[in-house]
């Protein structure tokens, strides 16, 4: 595919009560919803630590712009959220990044 790879990197800050749940939602549900996508190259998710315990993030890399756009829709720079996660998050951010090719 000729487009250039590229990275998005996904942030939820869940409520305090939530913490477990959306564990349980993001490695059971959301990561595995986004590993049968078409034009995935990886997914790691990445589990609150004590300095922000209610914030998770999930970064993917996508193959190419048209790959993301096929999985997250027309408007692909807000942040894909599945119904069963409203309730529990509070704020998310979403970024994207331009992969840096390898060097030869």
């Amino acid at each position: 595919m000729g487009g250039d790879m590229i990275i998005r990197v996904f942030r939820a800050t869940v409520r305090d009560d939530k913490i477990k749940e959306f564990k349980d939602f993001l490695t059971k549900t959301a990561v595995p919803h986004v590993r049968r996508q078409p034009g995935l190259v990886s997914v790691t998710a990445g589990l609150p630590r004590p300095e922000s315990p209610a914030t998770f993030c999930v970064v993917m890399v996508w193959e190419s712009i048209e790959a993301l756009q096929a999985f997250a829709g027309e408007d692909w720079e807000q942040p894909h959220v599945l119904p069963e996660e409203d309730p529990m998050v509070l704020s998310r951010q979403i970024d994207h990044y331009d992969m840096i090719g390898l060097l030869s």
